[in-house]
């Protein structure tokens, strides 16, 4: 089944992102320094490239999606998701941040409610991520969103069944 990445989002235009749009990036990910004060080093533009062409052993460039939300133009969330890792019908997260405007008004779990929804409906029957331990916001927001941890060493590993 083909993945229609517009389908993340009802609320938001949700579209693959690429190099032209690692300004919108930087800018989204500077607001966000709670962030990379668990997760150093702070954000650069060339990291941010690096990022988007980051995978996980044994999977391609087909299976890693990395998407904004946008609102009127504005880009208010980003996601890397990787399908069937770490493996068949589980859905990664390896970074999901919106931009600070859009924070504490719930925007952040509406969407990864409406993406479970739609993994939900491609068949998909868990979503995991990792969090950097010590940071309270990261724990709190995916916590919040009925994740659960599995297990712990650098990172939390936190799974949501759908």
């Amino acid at each position: 089944m083909d993945v229609e990445i517009h389908n993340l989002s009802k609320r938001f235009h949700v579209r693959e992102l690429d190099q032209n749009d690692v300004g919108l990036i930087y800018g989204l990910s500077c607001g966000n320094r709670i962030f990379y004060q668990y997760h150093p080093p702070f954000v650069t533009e060339n990291s941010i490239l690096e990022d988007m062409e980051a995978l996980p052993p044994g999977k391609s460039h087909d299976d890693k999606f990395y998407v904004g939300f946008f609102e009127s133009g504005t880009l208010a969330a980003i996601m890397d998701l990787i399908l069937d890792y770490p493996a068949e019908k589980t859905a990664f997260i390896g970074l999901f941040m919106t931009d600070v405007r859009y924070q504490h008004q719930g925007v952040g779990s509406g969407i990864i409610g409406e993406t479970a929804a739609y993994l939900k409906s491609l068949g998909y029957g868990k979503i995991r991520l990792g969090v950097d331990r010590g940071n309270p916001q990261s724990y709190s927001f995916w916590s919040k969103n009925g994740f659960s941890v599995i297990s712990e060493d650098k990172y939390i590993l936190m799974e949501l069944e759908i």
